[in-house]
């Protein structure tokens, strides 16, 4: 009982009851003994084991007792509220790096007269490839892996079918842009992700020309980077645009010598272009004899790891938030 009294935690208190009740404690061990004594010893001895077994089990529970309610009113003096204090309020949220970008091309689209449309994420066929000049047959098709769903459907692969649903409900003169997120059935690495997120844009009138195209995606780079960059444009092939370019912008990252962002070439592929194929136009029942127009896609994505020097696409979408806080 001593022991039991001046025990200091709750550790000491288990030695006790280890010590006297476990299954090699003292009374636990002097109960197998009882089976030596005589029959007239046995009741008496029992009654005795009995008895201080109670009272040990009794003194070690209050021991117990004690100690939780020394710890309860130990927490409740350190970890106390106060609920007359204001609540401390919401913390302020972050914009994603991509939001970011895609707001200000938004505004600086708005500012030039363009509209902002948007689209289905799940597509038909006939809007994904079809009515951009990608038949069944066309190996353009072999250019992008896409994730198919039951029905015929497909998760987009660009955003183009935003362009022609524009087309169509619009009509010409026409001057668009289409923001949303994109899906590729593709593996997973510093540049490339299976979901993403494209920039379309679009503009169709009388006598428009390549120099209109290069105008603006000069307008949109300097607006972007807030700096010079370098570019080159070469000839691209989409059967969607004809004649068809590629826009490349020295990579932000190396600075040209070669990353794994721009696998080694000092290139980044950012701004596929070039005049709308007549063909697009005629099936989004626009006549090509008296309408042109010009037709580019932006990667959202790849443009928001070059303005902030982003060396992983997958950093983009991990959820991290100690990543994310940084912007």
């Amino acid at each position: 009982m001593t022991r039991i009294q001046s025990a200091g935690t709750l550790e000491d208190l288990e030695s006790v009851r280890v010590e006297t009740l476990g299954r090699k404690g003292t009374l636990t061990l002097v109960g197998k003994e009882m089976g030596k004594l005589a029959p007239e010893e046995r009741g008496r001895v029992g009654k005795l084991l009995n008895g201080a077994r109670q009272k040990l089990e009794e003194a070690l529970e209050a021991g117990k007792k004690a100690f939780d309610e020394t710890e309860l009113r130990a927490r409740l003096d350190s970890e106390w509220i106060d609920v007359t204090l204001p609540a401390p309020g919401a913390r302020r949220g972050h914009l994603h790096p991509i939001t970011r970008i895609q707001r200000e091309l938004e505004d600086l689209f708005a500012s030039l007269g363009f509209a902002v449309l948007d689209g289905p994420e799940v597509e038909t066929e006939y809007y994904n490839f079809d009515a951009l000049n990608i038949p069944p047959e066309h190996p353009a098709r072999d250019m992008q892996d896409t994730f198919w769903l039951d029905g015929g459907n497909l998760l987009r692969t660009h955003t183009s079918p935003v362009q022609v649903r524009g087309m169509e409900r619009l009509g010409p003169p026409l001057r668009m842009i289409a923001p949303g997120r994109v899906f590729r059935n593709e593996s997973v690495d510093a540049s490339h992700e299976h979901t993403f997120y494209q920039l379309e844009g679009m503009m169709v009138d009388r006598d428009v020309s390549v120099a209109h195209l290069i105008y603006f995606m000069q307008t949109l780079l300097g607006a972007i980077f807030h700096r010079d960059v370098t570019v080159r444009l070469r000839p691209g092939y989409f059967p969607f645009v004809e004649p068809g370019f590629e826009l490349d912008i020295q990579c932000l990252i190396c600075g040209g010598p070669g990353c794994p962002v721009c696998k080694q070439s000092g290139w980044v592929e950012l701004l596929p272009c070039g005049l709308v194929n007549p063909r697009v136009l005629r099936m989004s029942g626009i006549d090509p004899e008296q309408w042109n127009g010009f037709a580019f896609g932006l990667g959202l994505t790849r443009l928001a790891m070059m303005r902030y020097g982003i060396d992983d696409i997958r950093q983009l979408q991990g959820g991290d938030l100690r990543f994310l806080e940084q912007f």
